[in-house]
């Protein structure tokens, strides 16, 4: 009788695992279907259909965003993007504006900024950045994955409705990915920034965390809209969560990648931000 019930317990065995697995398979596949891919970009050519520049003075950088990849800032290369803040060495003129109309003061450190305004805008769903930083942790580092609402009133304004101001709903703002190089290596900041319903009042703590993570490595970071909650994950995985947040960004939003400068720190080298792909998705 031995051999039969060790025959038995290994049948019994095998078709718990072979269950088992065909449930895990189960899961993974509702996943995938649950989404479908409405944007991607891998950045094998700069796409103008996908991108434009972004050229605007904002938090008081100190670098100036330049069109084209003037020196260097922004380049396709290999499959990916590289957008990069650059000491030239020597101050030259900055035309970049602020939402007063000020202009930049000259400046020595000119920066790459893309936005998908205009060219690719989702309302909800799930938008996830593949991207890296070389090196990280150097005092004013500032590179940042996030959306805005369309109806933003800052440069470009090339549509009619694009009269609204910041963070008012029609150009709220989340931020996926944020490094502050002042603050930290290896760690990044993900959150919404809170209205408090005037123009320029927002807070930009209270719904925002700080986050580990070998930035020098790729990783995967997305927001996604899960009912009323904003779901932020780390390589698929969930790590923060805004609870009844996401009703609060009914409008269409557009990504914006950009590093910037953001204290008087010196800075040694280039700073390059690098990025695999950009995508959104929609629930089926």
């Amino acid at each position: 009788m031995k051999p039969i019930v060790t025959i038995l317990i290994a049948f019994l065995l095998f078709t718990n695992c072979r269950t088992a697995e065909k449930k895990d398979d189960q899961k993974e596949a509702a996943a995938v279907e649950f989404w479908k891919t409405d944007f991607l970009d891998d950045f094998e050519t700069f796409d103008p259909e996908n991108w434009q520049d972004q050229r605007i003075w904002v938090n008081n950088e100190l670098q100036c965003y330049v069109p084209d990849g003037e020196f260097g800032t922004r380049e396709v290369s290999e499959g990916t993007l590289k957008l990069k803040v650059i000491n030239l060495g020597e101050k030259r003129s900055c035309d970049n504006l602020d939402k007063h109309g000020e202009q930049h003061p000259d400046t020595e450190y000119v920066a790459g900024r893309i936005v998908s305004k205009n060219r690719k805008e989702f309302v909800k769903g799930k938008w996830t950045a593949r991207l890296r930083l070389h090196g990280n942790g150097e005092p004013s580092m500032f590179p940042a994955w996030w959306l805005l609402g369309a109806q933003n009133n800052e440069p470009p304004v090339q549509e009619p409705d694009e009269d609204i101001c910041w963070p008012l709903t029609g150009s709220g703002e989340i931020d996926i990915f944020e490094h502050h190089g002042d603050v930290k290596k290896d760690h990044f900041t993900t959150g919404a920034i809170k209205s408090l319903g005037e123009c320029d009042k927002g807070d930009w703590w209270s719904l925002r965390k700080d986050f580990p993570a070998t930035l020098d490595e790729y990783h995967d970071y997305s927001v996604e809209w899960e009912d009323s909650d904003l779901v932020y994950r780390l390589d698929d995985k969930e790590i923060y969560r805004n609870i009844g947040e996401g009703d609060k960004y009914p409008e269409s939003m557009f990504a914006i990648l950009n590093y910037a400068k953001i204290t008087d720190s010196p800075m040694t080298g280039e700073w390059v931000m690098e990025v695999d792909w950009v995508k959104h998705e929609s629930r089926k």
